[in-house]
């Protein structure tokens, strides 16, 4: 008897790993291809193999668990797994898709309106664009990266684009803040301009890190600028910068380069290319008192001898974020006003 009971009980618990392992293995079947269905994939023979596989493995797992036991019945197969389980990745790629499409737009968009220009102004492109990279919210119009977005089109436009946009622009660089709002562009945070309150436009002069505006209010208006790098033809340098008239007042004045362009400034100077002026800083790159007016990645320091410069009829410059700049002469600094050349950051003389 003992002998007995002990076979039925094997025979009922290979009945129930039979019965689960083949359940298991109908739903696995069923739900592949039924996948294919869903997602739109081609239905060829080895789908339609897939699905009869799974219908014929559940039927094989029902009938399983109906066989006869000396004492009980098998427990019934678990529950079928939820069809909706791979619905939030497609959810998830739709919306991926549609803020790329919306971020793309709004690119798109500001492009169209901003069909001319010049050399600096493609840098300053190049550069959001690298700078919008990995910005998880900037799509979104969240937070700081709304306001740094509001800032970067600010820059453009006050400093490249405000006279193809008909804005009313001093000599001296300042439009209206409401004039500019008014203007039908988008930011890089796919906002309108014209959505941001007054109160945004002076957040985002505050944490400009470079200073590179100014506020101004004016028979109860408030007026922006930005303090240099213009190529705007109606600004003027003497309305806009505070002229240097002695070496003493600015110790230092180094321009940034690179190594690869250096060939070509030694044998025609610095050229202003498509701006105003040629920029200078009033510190190396590393110090704490350079706001702007050199980039940090640099690796070859030219040094302006500012006293012959001034003494021989060069036009030097101030910003209001202490960014030196001049015409030079004719929109050129030549070599001989190159008082030394250093790499950077080793700072060993690079004789020419």
């Amino acid at each position: 008897m003992m002998e007995k009971e002990m076979e039925a009980q094997n025979a009922r618990v290979l009945r129930k790993v039979l019965a689960i392992c083949i359940g298991v293995l109908g739903l696995f079947h069923l739900l592949f291809g039924l996948r294919g269905l869903i997602i739109g994939l081609p239905l060829g023979p080895f789908h339609v193999l897939i699905c009869f596989l799974g219908v014929f493995d559940v039927q094989q797992h029902k009938n399983s668990a109906l066989l006869p036991s000396s004492s009980s019945t098998c427990p019934s197969p678990p529950p079928p797994l939820p069809l909706l389980a791979i619905s939030p990745s497609f959810t998830s790629m739709d919306n991926n898709a549609n803020t790329s499409s919306t971020n793309t737009s709004s690119f798109a968009s500001f492009a169209r309106s901003n069909t001319s220009g010049g050399r600096g102004r493609d840098l300053e492109m190049k550069n959001d664009r690298q700078r919008s990279r990995g910005r998880g919210s900037g799509g979104r119009g969240g937070g700081k990266d709304k306001i740094d977005a509001l800032g970067r089109l600010l820059t453009r436009i006050l400093r490249h684009m405000a006279s193809e946009l008909n804005l009313n622009m001093r000599s001296d660089g300042y439009v209206k803040v409401n004039d500019l709002l008014k203007l039908n562009l988008k930011t890089f945070a796919n906002i309108p301009l014209g959505s941001h309150p007054v109160y945004e436009i002076r957040e985002a002069v505050r944490r400009d890190n470079k200073q590179r505006f100014s506020l101004l209010e004016e028979n109860g208006e408030l007026l922006i600028r930005a303090n240099q790098g213009h190529t705007i033809t109606a600004v003027e340098s003497e309305r806009l910068l505070k002229p240097i008239l002695s070496a003493d007042e600015i110790p230092v004045c180094v321009h940034g380069t690179y190594k690869k362009n250096l060939e070509s400034i030694l044998e025609s100077g610095l050229k202003r290319m498509k701006r105003f002026h040629v920029h200078f800083s009033c510190g190396l790159p590393m110090d704490g008192e350079v706001i702007s007016g050199m980039r940090r990645d640099v690796n070859v320091l030219i040094f302006l001898d500012v006293k012959k410069a001034l003494e021989e009829g060069m036009k030097l410059y101030v910003s209001d974020n202490k960014v030196i700049l001049t015409e030079g002469f004719d929109g050129v600094v030549p070599v001989k006003y190159f008082k030394k050349i250093d790499s950077w950051p080793s700072r060993q003389p690079i004789p020419f």
